[in-house]
Parts: structure tokens; C-alpha cells; sequence
């Protein structure tokens, strides 16, 4: 019995303690907290809600040692865009399946459930009570996102798991009838939460992130279901459309809000360097763009490394594929074989975000701007191993705060973890409706034209030039230019590997793909004194790059291989398996403590 209790539940009294709810745990400890004594104030409800803000799952810390944060997740997750140091083993089909854990975890839904099914004993009017209840279906809709993308199909939970509880035992519920359950879930929170449209950041969860995360949502699953149609990942019953329609209404809101009282809004629209400088900052109270996000505080001993490690490469770079994928300044595509023999050519005369998101070495970028003189970028770190690796040489740029104290330099750092912004709803909409084939040149001025504004881009036109750097041969030019502002806009922010797993694209993008990094001549006879002073400590690298640059390798186009040749020997490319890989498997020992769940396919 001890071991079927894994499948869903863990005690919630037993994980109620997290690191920022001290006043939660000194109004009540931990073993005498029970009904009898809570659930009687308004305020019970807003200490039971903080927890839900503090679940790593729910929202991530980002706190690990030799991370970029989110501007290292592409390569993380495993993507075409941003890659490690060495090679993600899902992507080249050699993930196993487990015994146990494997992210089948379920004891924060379990915490969730037991405030949605205790809230009603506070005696008090649902208007004063309302916003914690849309809070925790919030907080419900990102727990079974994360096990939708991860899984498919999963058993839906709507009260609390007790040991004698048929959910136990259940079946895999169809995974659109899992995002029904979300989609309600988040329509009642829509619902019942404040609007911060005038108001101060709180904090806390708005009508307005609850928008947006329906629209991501809606989005994946109507997407995931048109191009999973016929293959075994495919839904019960497909309701792509109605998924879709429902990405584009609750997007299309969200932006008539913003034209209606200004919020959200885009941040920087006009302003030099406007894009780079959204992703750098320690705090976003005052960003109408940034909708959720998490603030670090040094005094409370609660801090991260991004500023330690972006100034580096983190084991992490951008790869081709990306830079290619960049317009030109005028709005037109590069012209196959274009100079990118280094990276100041690479940069010129292209969308102002391609050199706000890779580091180019044109003196115009800043790593330390309180260094005395100010340091800017001189070269990728090729010249170290380990955690300052860059494996690419086209280093990330994006989400470095060059305003970064000395004091924090040895990894206390201050810089604000964003979870969710304005810009991907513009997206989104744009998305939704060319999938639906209902875009029009209004809808791309309400949306995709307004983040091209940001960067005095030339805005897209309805009747999009050709781009031969298009991905996808089979779709039209007007939906893959949408897909290329969404790869451009995003990039490195962690959303491309779910684009590739809804999109069903690791065929064109992944299978037999061998990533690039940047041309390696650039780098043999690179000398330092060529860009900084005799007395600029970058000088002090020359030594270890003479020694290093000659470890790496060029492919037959003279690009650098991040992974040498330890990916399938350097030939074949990834062997990721569209038959098995865009699921993970579940755990065997759950399979079983219950035989009513089935495996996913081809595990």
C-alpha cells in the first residue's frame, strides 16, 4: 500500500515547508496544522496559496550552479537552435525508461486539490475568496501542462487523493479531455482574478497571466493534435480547431485589453538596444510586458548565478541554424552562402535582435559596464573547459546584465527570472489565426508588427517573399514566416523544444541534423591586442586561446562541431526516433502498482 501511495499522493501537511513561507510556518507548525485549526480566515487562504508560488515545479528557482537560467533552456530541453556542450541524449534516441521518478510525480497536484477542496469552510463571501481559488486553478493548469507535454494522456485529478480513491487505479484520460479539464480550470480563473491593467505589481497571479497561459496551452494542444494526426501520438478524437480558435480568442482578448486600457504593453518600443535590455534587469514591477516573474533578494540569502555565468558561455551556445534564420535589416532573407565569415559581418545589415542575442565583438556590447575601463565583448570563450565554455562561438548575449556589481561576481546574483511575457501572446495570436487560415494583414499589425516596431524592423506583409531558409516544405510562406518570428522574437528564452514536439517537426529539424557553430578560421590566428589595449585584463587570455582553439574542429563548411565527433561518430547525425521520442515513458514500477496505465508508444 506504501508503494501505490507514490502514484499520486504524499501527505500535503508533510511538503507544506518551503523556503519563502516562514509566516505560514510559524502561525501554524507543521504537526498541528489540520482542519480543525485552519480554513478559517480569508487570510489561511492567502498563507495556503504562497506555497503554490514557491513549488520549484510550479515555478522554477533557477538557482543551479553553471546555468544561463531561462536563457540556456533551447539547450537544456534539447533543441536546433542553442546546444551544450555535448549532446542531448533524447534528441540522438538514447533515453531509457526508468523504474521510478521521471518527473511521474504527483504530490503537488495533491496540495493544489486540498485547498480547492477546503476553501469553502471559510466563512466569508466568495468575492473576498475568489482570488486565491483562481490562483490555485492557475497553479493546477501549470502542474498538468508540464505532465501533458511530458506524458500525453494522464489520469485527471479534481479532489483530493485519499488511499482508498479510484484514481488510483485509473485509466489515462485522453490527453484533449486533460486540456478540457485546463481550459475550464482557467476560464474560472479569468474569472475570479484581479486584472493588474492600472494597478501595482503585487506579486501575485493576474486575469491577465491566467489569459496568456490559456493561450499557450490552447495553442500546444491544437497544434499538437493537427500535426500529430496521423501518427500514434495522435489525440482520441482531434479538436485542433477548437483548440486553435481558442488560442486565438483568448490571445485576441488579451491584445484588445492592451489596446483598450494600454495593459500589457510592449516595453521599449523604439528605444536603442530596447530588445536586449528587456531580458537584464533585477526587477519588473514597472514592465507592462514582463506579466510573472520572480524577484532575488541577497539579504534573504535567496539568489542565483545567471550574472556569474553569462558573462561566459556556460557550457552553452547558439548554433547556425539560429543566425541563419535572421532577416536582413531591409526585411528580406539572406541570400544563400552570405558572409558570416566572422561576427561582425555576420551581424551586418540584419534584424537589430540577432546582435541583442549572440555576442558580437563590434565594440558596441558591454559585459562589465562598471569595470574601469568598461569591458565589452572581445571573443567566445573558447578558450576555457568546463562551466565557461562556449561550444559554439557564437556566445549568448541575451539575458546578460553587463550592469552587474563586482560584489556579486562570485555567483550572488540578483537578476530576475521571467516566466511570462506580452510578446509570445503576440505570437501566439498570430499563430493560431494562420493556422486557421484567418490571417490577415490587420491581425499582423496587432501582433507580429508590433514587436518588429520594437526593433525599427520593416513590418510583415501578408504576401511574404520566399525565404530559402524556410524549414518546412510542405507549409506556406505566410505560416512559416509566422514560425520564423516566433523562432527569432523567442530565441534562447526556452520555447523552441516544445515548438519542435507539438510542430512534430524532429524529422526536419532534428533527425540526421548534426548542429554548427560559427566559422573556426575566424578564431585560429585570433589576437587580442587587435581589440583591447595592452593593459585590458582580456589580454591575460591569449595564452590559453593559442593552446586552446587548435582542440577544435571543422566540419567540410569550415563551422565548428560543438560536439567533435561524439555524436555517432561525427557523420550521422541525431537518431532521434519519431516513432518513440516525442513522449517520455512512464516509470515500470507505476505500470505495476497499476496496470490500468498503459505505456506511451514504442516504449
Amino acid at each position: 500500500m506504501k508503494n501505490i501511495i507514490k502514484i499520486f499522493a504524499v501527505t500535503a501537511l508533510a511538503t507544506f515547508a518551503v523556503s519563502c513561507n516562514d509566516e505560514f510556518l510559524e502561525r501554524y507548525p507543521l504537526n498541528s496544522i489540520s482542519d480543525v485549526n485552519y480554513w478559517k480566515t480569508v487570510d489561511d487562504l492567502r498563507l495556503y496559496a504562497n506555497i503554490f508560488y514557491n513549488r520549484d515545479a510550479l515555478v522554477p528557482f533557477e538557482t543551479s550552479w553553471g546555468t544561463l537560467g531561462p536563457y540556456g533552456k533551447d539547450a537544456d530541453y534539447g533543441t536546433d537552435t542553442q546546444v551544450r556542450s555535448s549532446y542531448n541524449t533524447r534528441l540522438n534516441g538514447e533515453q531509457t525508461v526508468q523504474a521510478d521518478g521521471d518527473g511521474w510525480d504527483w504530490g503537488q497536484l495533491r496540495e493544489i486539490n486540498y485547498f480547492l477542496d477546503n476553501y469553502e469552510k471559510v466563512d466569508a463571501p466568495f468575492d473576498e475568496v475568489k482570488q486565491y481559488v483562481g490562483e490555485t486553478l492557475f497553479f493546477r493548469s501549470i502542474f498538468y501542462f508540464g505532465k501533458l507535454k511530458r506524458y500525453g494522456d494522464v489520469p485527471w485529478a479534481s479532489k483530493t487523493v485519499q488511499l482508498d480513491s479510484e484514481i488510483l487505479f485509473a485509466e489515462r484520460l485522453p490527453r484533449n479531455q486533460v486540456v478540457d479539464s485546463m481550459m475550464y480550470d482557467l476560464d474560472r480563473a479569468i474569472e475570479y482574478l484581479p486584472a493588474r491593467a492600472g494597478g501595482a505589481w503585487t506579486g501575485r497571479v493576474t486575469k491577465e497571466l491566467a489569459m496568456a497561459l490559456q493561450a499557450r496551452i490552447a495553442l500546444y494542444e491544437g497544434t499538437w493534435e493537427k500535426y500529430h494526426a496521423n501518427d500514434d501520438f495522435k489525440a482520441a478524437s482531434d479538436q485542433s480547431i477548437k483548440f486553435l480558435e481558442k488560442a486565438a480568442k483568448v490571445s485576441g482578448d488579451l491584445i484588445s485589453m492592451s489596446e483598450r486600457v494600454g495593459y500589457p504593453a510592449l516595453d521599449n518600443v523604439g528605444i536603442e538596444n530596447g530588445y536586449r535590455d528587456l531580458f537584464n534587469l533585477e526587477d519588473y514591477s514597472a514592465s507592462n510586458e514582463v506579466l510573472f516573474w520572480r524577484k532575488f533578494e541577497v539579504n534573504a540569502s535567496f539568489y542565483n548565478v545567471i550574472d556569474r555565468y553569462s558573462a561566459d558561455g556556460a557550457m552553452r551556445g547558439a548554433t547556425k541554424n539560429l543566425v541563419d534564420s535572421y532577416l536582413k535589416a531591409d526585411g528580406t532573407p539572406v541570400e544563400p552562402g552570405y558572409d558570416d565569415g566572422t561576427l561582425v559581418k555576420l551581424a551586418e545589415n540584419r534584424d537589430p535582435r540577432l546582435a541583442q542575442t549572440i555576442c558580437i565583438n563590434n565594440g558596441k556590447q558591454p559585459v562589465w559596464e562598471l569595470a574601469t575601463p568598461v569591458w565589452y565583448f572581445v571573443a567566445p570563450r573558447l578558450d576555457v573547459t568546463g562551466e565557461a565554455n562556449c561550444p559554439t562561438g557564437y556566445q549568448t548575449y541575451k539575458g546578460h546584465n553587463y550592469r552587474y556589481a563586482t560584489a556579486r561576481w562570485p555567483g550572488e546574483g540578483l537578476q530576475a527570472i521571467m516566466y511570462f511575457r506580452y510578446g509570445e501572446t503576440l505570437l501566439i495570436y498570430a499563430e493560431a489565426k494562420a493556422e486557421l487560415g484567418t490571417l490577415t494583414q490587420n491581425d499582423l499589425d496587432r501582433s507580429i508588427n508590433k514587436l518588429r516596431e520594437r526593433v525599427n524592423m520593416p513590418f510583415m506583409s501578408i504576401n511574404v517573399t520566399v525565404d530559402p531558409n524556410f524549414e518546412f516544405a510542405e507549409l506556406g510562406p505566410v505560416l512559416q514566416a509566422v514560425r520564423r518570428e516566433r523562432k527569432i522574437e523567442l530565441a534562447l528564452e526556452g520555447h523552441r523544444h516544445d515548438d519542435i514536439m507539438r510542430w512534430a517537426a524532429a524529422d526536419e529539424l532534428i533527425v540526421g541534423k548534426t548542429p554548427q557553430g560559427s566559422k573556426l578560421a575566424q578564431w585560429i590566428n585570433f589576437k587580442f591586442s587587435d581589440y583591447v589595449s595592452a593593459d585590458d585584463p582580456q589580454i591575460s587570455r591569449q595564452e590559453a586561446w593559442d593552446q586552446m582553439i587548435m582542440t577544435y574542429e571543422a566540419d567540410a563548411d569550415g563551422y565548428i562541431k560543438p560536439f567533435r565527433n561524439t555524436l555517432n561518430g561525427g557523420a550521422e547525425g541525431y537518431k532521434f526516433r519519431i516513432d518513440r521520442d516525442y513522449l517520455y515513458p512512464i516509470p515500470t514500477n507505476q505500470l505495476t502498482l497499476n496496470p490500468n496505465l498503459k505505456q506511451n508508444p514504442g516504449w
